[in-house]
């Protein structure tokens, strides 16, 4: 789908293709059906003119019978073209619209939410461009593009058959016309046939040079609102910080700026329309009035056809010059269509591009991880680790040449603000871009990256709990449990509800409780390689204990790297270590260190006092101590 025509006729060689093609046959028949309507409606205005012409002549003997049977006839006529075919065709026309925008999507969701995390690497690196604006390219210029080359293709249709049926009535009644002697009985018709010729494609060219203009106006709008919806959606997000900080003046100057290209582009949209709506009067005025009854006048004057003959003639001129003008009066709707079919091939070049990061990476900097499994026993390991920016040339600013994580180990990542400690754990996740290394994970461990900031999607409390898996791989009674651990036991009566009095999850639970969401989610999901990165960071004192405990009392032998904004490493409300070795950063080295191992408070008061070692001792039991 990386071209025009690969992207418009995807949907009817996909596994979808007996759907496409039965709604297109039937829209086809459509078509031809009103085509042929059309010359029925020439014939009978001819009628009913020629009823009205002769209504006073001597040898018509009902004429008022003849007037009205032509003009039931001709009203009939139109009921069955516009109300019976032209309303079918424009229902089957929008459900095969509707499918052929819900495949599309389908198709982009599935490519941009990938296991290769595709969403996130077409839009981060590379030295190709970051499409702006995903979720309108998904959304509006999806249903913009189909709903243009649908249109557009029945348009094709009705020219199609309109020149068949329209140019097969115009041949059986045509007439020598005199200075076309050459031509025969085909006089009339190809005087006719030559008048649209001249007169359609001259002015069709008129329109595309027009059409030009609009297409890349499109394109510049469709940006420009891009970036002021999306800024509009960020600072709705953001809102309690710039009202804590009394940025209102800031932001209003800031979605001012983004709405000027907005004004300006529309000011210019406005002029370019208005000069193509007049061309448009112009053209249909002189292609309905001159055009079409200015051929059939010649053969006219010398008694070659009658009245009813030169306004049927000329019904039907005016039907073919309408149909074949189909794309002048579009041409602002196809400019569109390319414009919204640019902005969605635009997107598939750039979620192709990066099907395989290392080589996309490779293209503006130095990319060369590799990702493997080893037996569990060893835990996690890590070798030549070299992390870089962007660039071919850009030196290293982290490095570890050999770190293991053995099963059960907890270690604490400290280091000043931008030593790397965040793309040290980014890199191990496979999601940073440049720089080398081997990172050999423990086979069949589920891993687990908990990021200090935590977006809550739309989701009723189940399933935020069980992200990333699926609600039903856990019963109801697991996850309450789970968010009673957690320290958000009050929530368990709403584990099917997606808000609360009309307030997302999101909006509601405060930065504390979405971290202890998380803790819910790592109590439930018992992963084996637990990755926090300040995790905790919106939690008190008592807060990041209560963390470390819950995971500590009821994930065994799982293997933590942790990053916080604390110095030392948290402790235990007994005085134990959380963690058992530290991973330092500092100019830009990483080197791991194994933590001295601390008794319990109570312990080592028995020990400091062995006067009392009988009374103490009875107390022992209560004391928690870890067997390693």
């Amino acid at each position: 789908m990386r071209s025009f025509w690969g992207l418009i006729r995807a949907y009817w060689f996909s596994d979808h293709w007996k759907e496409a093609w039965s709604l297109t046959i039937i829209i086809a028949l459509l078509t031809a059906l009103s085509s042929k309507t059309g010359v029925w409606f020439a014939e009978m205005s001819g009628e009913l003119i020629n009823s009205i012409a002769f209504y006073h002549d001597a040898a018509n003997t009902t004429p008022l019978r003849s007037l009205l049977t032509s003009a039931g006839m001709l009203v009939l006529l139109v009921i069955i073209k516009d109300a019976g075919i032209t309303g079918t065709k424009t229902y089957i026309s929008a459900t095969l619209h509707r499918k052929w925008r819900s495949w599309l999507d389908s198709r982009f969701n599935e490519a941009l939410l990938d296991q290769n995390h595709t969403h996130f690497h077409a839009q981060n690196g590379g030295d190709v461009q970051a499409p702006d604006n995903i979720d309108q390219r998904i959304q509006e210029s999806i249903k913009g593009m189909t709903g243009g080359a649908i249109g557009l293709a029945m348009g094709i249709m009705a020219v199609a058959s309109s020149l068949f049926f329209v140019g097969q009535k115009l041949l059986s009644m045509s007439t020598e016309v005199h200075g076309l002697e050459m031509f025969g009985e085909y006089g009339s018709a190809v005087l006719a046939l030559a008048a649209v010729a001249i007169y359609v494609p001259l002015n069709t060219y008129i329109a595309i040079r027009l059409g030009g203009l609009l297409e890349r106006l499109s394109i510049r709008m469709q940006t420009a609102e891009g970036s002021y919806r999306g800024e509009l959606t960020t600072f709705l997000r953001r809102s309690f910080h710039v009202a804590a900080s009394r940025g209102e003046a800031a932001q209003k100057a800031m979605h001012e700026r983004l709405y000027v290209d907005i004004d300006r582009t529309w000011a210019r949209m406005n002029v370019v329309n208005a000069g193509y709506g007049s061309f448009e009067r112009i053209y249909n005025f002189v292609g309905a009035r001159i055009v079409a009854y200015g051929p059939g006048l010649v053969p006219f004057i010398t008694n070659r056809v009658d009245l009813k003959g030169y306004i049927t003639g000329a019904e039907l001129v005016n039907a073919l010059i309408t149909q074949c003008s189909w794309f002048i009066h579009v041409m602002p709707a196809i400019a569109s269509l390319r414009a919204n079919s640019r902005r969605v091939i635009d997107l598939a070049e750039a979620i192709e591009t990066v099907q395989e990061p290392r080589a996309f990476y490779q293209r503006s900097g130095h990319s060369d991880f590799h990702y493997g499994l080893q037996n569990p026993v060893f835990g996690l390991s890590i070798q030549g680790l070299e992390l870089t920016h962007h660039g071919q040339d850009a030196a290293p600013f982290l490095s570890a040449e050999r770190l293991r994580f053995k099963r059960g180990e907890w270690t604490f990542i400290k280091g000043e603000s931008g030593c790397g400690k965040t793309s040290l754990i980014k890199a191990i996740n496979g999601l940073w871009a440049y720089g080398r290394g081997t990172v050999v994970f423990p086979e069949g461990v589920k891993t687990f990256y908990a990021a200090q900031e935590v977006k809550l999607p739309p989701l009723s409390l189940k399933e935020l709990v069980c992200l990333p898996e699926a609600p039903a791989d856990y019963s109801d009674t697991q996850v309450a449990a789970s968010l009673h651990k957690a320290g958000l036991g009050d929530f368990i009566e709403y584990l099917t509800d997606d808000n609360q009095k009309g307030k997302s999850w999101d909006q509601l639970l405060s930065g504390g409780q979405k971290q202890k969401l998380v803790v819910a989610r790592i109590l439930l999901q018992q992963p084996g390689l637990l990755f926090l990165d300040e995790a905790t960071g919106a939690l008190d004192p008592d807060g990041k204990i209560a963390f470390h405990q819950a995971i500590k009392d009821n994930c065994r032998d799982v293997t933590v790297i942790s990053i916080m904004h604390e110095a030392v490493p948290p402790k235990a409300a007994d005085g134990t270590n959380f963690y058992d070795s530290v991973l330092a950063i500092a100019d830009g080295v990483a080197v791991k260190t194994a933590l001295a191992p601390v008794l319990p408070a109570e312990l080592t008061t028995i020990l400091a006092h062995p006067e009392n070692f009988e009374d103490r001792w009875k107390r022992l039991p209560r004391i928690r101590i870890r067997q390693k």
